[in-house]
């Protein structure tokens, strides 16, 4: 096993006692991953994994705010847990960025890509499918596409569609839509390619945020599952990912 903590106190002190009751290895030799924090440091060891090609579990406990992705904090049981822990395969998000200068950026979204709007002004974005057009021009805040692992994040705070972590789909949900004003998203299969293009980009800049990676004055963005690309997450069975993004429907 490998341990790797976030750098809050929390975090420091939980690492200082499971290293003096556990012998932990190198990340490049481990075969499971413990991290140690909140939901933004899982996905920064997500995103380590992803840019070195290392593909092992990773078991986290949190020691953060909210934890969605994470287990409890409880260092005594460790390795019985780890031996009945449930495994969720993740894959992420493979997203083409243009922007203005001509430049392009090819990054990963585990969670959800965003497009916000970078003034006052509101953005308008059109929206393809598939090289078909859907929504000739889109004059919101911003639009997202979720994962299902993603969409009880900022997808949900927008009003998107809550997502099955096995059910093979994306969520296409509008932030703060003023016209079309009865389009409230789209649920597609996570094999369609959706692209964004910014209309009156001079006027109306916009940014594009993968997880926490973002790229300002965009003219295009492209997503797609990355299906040649997992990550493995691991769960206790009483705390299993799948049963807490189903039951978040029921959350008032």
């Amino acid at each position: 096993m490998a341990l790797i903590a976030s750098s809050t106190p929390e975090a420091r002190k939980a690492d200082a006692e499971l290293r003096a009751d556990y012998d932990f290895v190198p990340l490049e030799e481990a075969d499971t991953i413990i991290a140690l924090g909140g939901d933004g440091h899982m996905l920064q060891i997500l995103h380590q994994m992803l840019e070195r090609g290392q593909v092992c579990p990773v078991y986290g406990m949190n020691l953060g705010t909210v934890g969605f992705l994470m287990n409890e904090w409880r260092p005594g049981e460790l390795m019985a847990r780890l031996g009945k822990a449930k495994s969720f395969t993740v894959k992420p998000l493979q997203v083409t960025i243009t922007t203005l200068e001509g430049k392009t950026h090819i990054l990963p979204a585990i969670n959800e890509v965003s497009l916000l709007r970078e003034t006052r002004q509101t953005a308008k974005i059109g929206i393809s499918v598939n090289g078909r057009e859907a929504i000739t021009e889109l004059i919101c805040d911003g639009v997202l596409v979720a994962t299902p692992a993603g969409s009880t994040a900022y997808n949900l705070s927008a009003n998107g569609p809550i997502l099955p972590l096995d059910s093979s789909l994306l969520a296409l949900t509008p932030i703060s839509p003023f016209r079309p004003r009865r389009w409230k998203g789209a649920i597609l299969p996570d094999r369609y390619s959706i692209t964004l293009d910014i209309r009156d980009h001079a006027k109306r800049p916009v940014s594009a945020v993968a997880d926490q990676r973002e790229i300002r004055d965009v003219a295009r963005v492209e997503v797609q599952l990355n299906t040649e690309r997992e990550l493995k997450l691991l769960f206790d069975p009483e705390h299993a990912l799948d049963d807490r993004i189903a039951m978040e429907q029921f959350i008032t």
